[in-house]
């Protein structure tokens, strides 16, 4: 009876190694990027004007030499937008979901009630021109991976760094067959809201991180209220994956984080 338990018990522990372990390669291919201070979706400044993901908060990240996280949505039209929300209500104002909207329709929306319009990620590409590394997030809130194919016809005559992150395993898996040379990582943390991932027991995998065996991330992202969840912790002190942590506010948030985390996504106060 007890040698039963014991092999359950270490095929217990096996199966969740191989669920849970990350890319073996991910630190070599992370090495650069250690140590960046990422500007959560640009530097911007509500009080000053500068909305999230705006070419003006790139700008502004580009002159104060901080690496930039943008995220990226696919219209229905099949253009690239830098665009957090899956809906336009909080940002602009409007009724609508990004895929489901064409880029000539949003052209005429506005950011935060400023002059800033939602940029395609070329012009985002142009504004920033590779002075400064960039950490680009995939929306894909469905298992269609043409947003992957469009990334990666968009960032193939791009000349500065990037790594690309996603809730969504399912990017993640079709960088590493397509485009193994990109640090890709899994972002993470204890989701409630539906549309982070397609089906709920993806969405679970990915709060774990036991999604990690369909694309073997070479770096975790993680939310920093959330860091302690125990898949997170593995991969941290077991694996030695190399991590990052959002969102940080304020100085002492960002000096803890510097002592445990190799990179850290911030946001001024």
């Amino acid at each position: 009876m007890y040698i039963i338990l014991l092999l359950v018990i270490i095929g217990f522990v096996i199966l969740l190694g191989f669920l849970l372990a990350p890319g073996m390669s991910g630190r070599r291919k992370v090495r650069r990027f250690l140590g960046v201070r990422w500007a959560h979706r640009g530097l911007h400044d509500r009080k000053k004007g500068i909305p999230e993901n705006s070419l003006a908060a790139f700008r502004k990240a580009v002159e104060r030499g901080c690496g930039i996280e943008l995220d990226v949505h696919l219209t229905r039209d099949r253009r690239l937008v830098v665009f957090h929300d899956d809906t336009f209500e909080r940002m602009c104002g409007r009724s609508g979901i990004v895929e489901q909207t064409d880029y000539e329709a949003l052209r005429g929306y506005r950011l935060d009630g400023t002059g800033e319009r939602i940029p395609l990620l070329e012009e985002a590409l142009r504004c920033i021109d590779g002075r400064v590394p960039l950490l680009i997030e995939v929306k894909l809130p469905n298992t269609d991976t043409e947003i992957c194919r469009r990334l990666d016809t968009v960032l193939r005559s791009y000349r500065g760094e990037y790594m690309i992150q996603s809730f969504n395993s399912l990017v993640l898996r079709w960088l590493k067959k397509h485009r193994g040379d990109i640090p890709r990582g899994q972002l993470s943390a204890n989701l409630t809201r539906s549309d982070r991932t397609p089906h709920y027991l993806l969405r679970f995998c990915v709060k774990y991180l036991l999604s990690n065996c369909l694309c073997r991330p070479d770096f975790i992202s993680y939310k920093w209220t959330d860091r302690k969840n125990p898949g997170f912790f593995i991969n941290r002190i077991l694996f030695r994956a190399p991590s990052a942590v959002w969102t940080l506010h304020g100085e002492r948030a960002i000096r803890e984080a510097g002592r445990k985390f190799d990179m850290y996504i911030f946001e001024m106060e």
